[in-house]
């Protein structure tokens, strides 16, 4: 099974508007779908925050992908999973060390406790990530059946 099939199964997404949401209010929203099955405590969104605020908007990838995450097996995370929440508007997180502006729309928020499970998953993210069509039919998804087209219409790559 594909990530983003799981991510439909266990539904584990999102789609928000998105104005006026503060990038920290983001990663919140982008947690609530982990929260509501019992992979992650409610409030394991703020370890996230604090590690951004600690070292920068490292979570922010190009094509405005977000990966909010924090270490592994942290306090909270109960189960290895992937949320991923669609937002309409863009979310600011603000400049980079090299002062690039930091925006996403599309959030895949982990959580891990089984190396294995998570480096599998962290796979399967990085041909998303690299595969634009993918994530611009991802990024206009606003239903789960529009995941899985999305998927289906601009596979990635087999290894």
């Amino acid at each position: 099974m594909s990530v983003l099939q799981d991510i439909v199964e266990k539904k584990h997404y999102s789609f928000i508007d998105g104005e006026g949401v503060t990038w920290q209010e983001a990663v919140r929203l982008s947690a609530l779908p982990l929260v509501a099955d019992g992979s992650v405590s409610e409030d394991y969104y703020k370890q996230i925050i604090a590690c951004i605020e600690k070292y920068g908007p490292y979570v922010v990838f190009d094509h405005n992908v977000a990966m909010p995450h924090t270490t592994e097996n942290a306090k909270g995370a109960f189960k290895t999973g992937v949320g991923f929440m669609v937002c309409e508007h863009m979310i600011d997180f603000g400049e980079d060390e090299d002062g690039e502006k930091k925006e996403a729309n599309l959030f895949f928020t982990l959580s891990s406790t089984n190396p294995d499970e998570h480096m599998n998953n962290i796979g399967q993210l990085s041909q998303i990530f690299m595969n634009d069509d993918l994530l611009d039919a991802l990024a206009a998804a606003r239903t789960p059946e529009a995941i899985l087209k999305a998927e289906a219409d601009f596979p990635c790559e087999e290894d």
